[in-house]
């Protein structure tokens, strides 16, 4: 609740005037030569009322600055208008992410997880997945539906498509998914760990045709470089490790994101590719627009007519009920 005039509480400060000066007039002193002049005292209802009359009256007077001080009860709308971000991300899911140099996990493992809890933090955003190896196909469309999502990226497995790594063809898939979309910000996050060898597009032509349609690339190499380790099923010894070398190509995934006015990132462990998903939430916001609408219901009312009714009482029972001597 608000009030409206609030200046008229200065009206307040009358009330304790009003209670001295009634408080005084009842204490006046009337000339009796003798108490046996006077009827014996006895109770009435005039009488109690009297002595409370100019607490009464205290009463209709604070009514009367409450309701000139025009209460209101405020209450608020809200109009959202949300414009968000269609984005897909096209993973790399070629044998060379089976390497363990993301302990405890494989890099296809982490690189799942973390896409599913920058998936859990976008809010009002469209977004789809993209899968690459020495072919390209959507795993799910643009949709809003996270958890269908999330639920599709962790079933993703490496030999799902036959080995290579077509980063073109990665790009060119995701690109198709966006390419008819009509949202404000187009984006394609790129995840690899190696360079391209396989597809029938080169990464430059695809990130020449996610440009044409205003699509910007976020690239992210990951791995740590150099001799990895790669598991390796022995039909004598089981599972053991070898030490490997992944060819990465640290220039083109930098030039897909140039060309396309995007960013190229690095993620060398676990909590790099952590960092960079943090970075890439920023980068892409959706856009809100709040419109606030304010409806005021008048509140005099339950003031000003108790306030008319105990003045109307007050009047009734001063004049006619209660005795005055004279």
């Amino acid at each position: 609740m608000i009030f409206h005039h609030p200046q008229f509480f200065l009206f307040a400060l009358l009330i304790p005037l009003l209670l001295y000066y009634s408080k005084k007039r009842q204490n006046l002193a009337l000339p009796f030569s003798s108490l046996d002049l006077l009827p014996a005292p006895s109770f009435s209802l005039a009488a109690a009322f009297y002595r409370f009359l100019p607490w009464f009256r205290a009463l209709i007077l604070l009514l009367f600055v409450m309701a000139m001080a025009r209460p209101q009860r405020v209450t608020a709308e809200k109009e959202y208008t949300t414009k968000g971000v269609d984005i897909i991300i096209s993973m790399d899911i070629s044998g060379s992410m089976l390497a363990e140099d993301f302990k405890p996990e494989n890099r296809l493992e982490v690189a799942k997880q973390e896409a599913v809890k920058f998936i859990r933090g976008r809010e009002n955003d469209r977004i789809g997945l993209v899968v690459f190896a020495r072919q390209a196909f959507t795993q799910c469309p643009l949709t809003l539906d996270y958890d269908v999502l999330t639920r599709l990226v962790k079933e993703i497995q490496i030999g799902m498509i036959t080995d290579g790594t077509a980063i073109g063809m990665g790009l060119a898939t995701a690109v198709n998914r966006l390419r008819t979309s009509d949202a404000k910000s187009k984006v394609i996050i790129l995840i690899s760990d190696g360079s391209n060898n396989a597809g029938k597009i080169d990464p430059v032509t695809a990130a020449e045709l996610a440009k044409t349609f205003n699509i910007r690339v976020h690239t992210i190499l990951i791995g740590r470089g150099g001799l990895v380790p790669f598991p390796v099923n022995d039909p004598l010894f089981g599972k053991r490790y070898v030490q490997a070398e992944v060819e990465v190509d640290e220039m083109g995934m930098k030039r897909i994101a140039d060309i396309t006015g995007g960013k190229y990132f690095r993620a060398r462990d676990p909590q790099g590719l952590s960092d960079v998903y943090e970075q890439i939430n920023k980068l892409e916001f959706s856009e809100i627009k709040v419109k606030e609408y304010r409806n005021y219901d008048e509140l005099f009312p339950v003031f000003l007519i108790p306030a008319l009714l105990l003045l109307g009482v007050e009047i009734f029972i001063s004049r006619l009920v209660v005795l005055r001597l004279p």
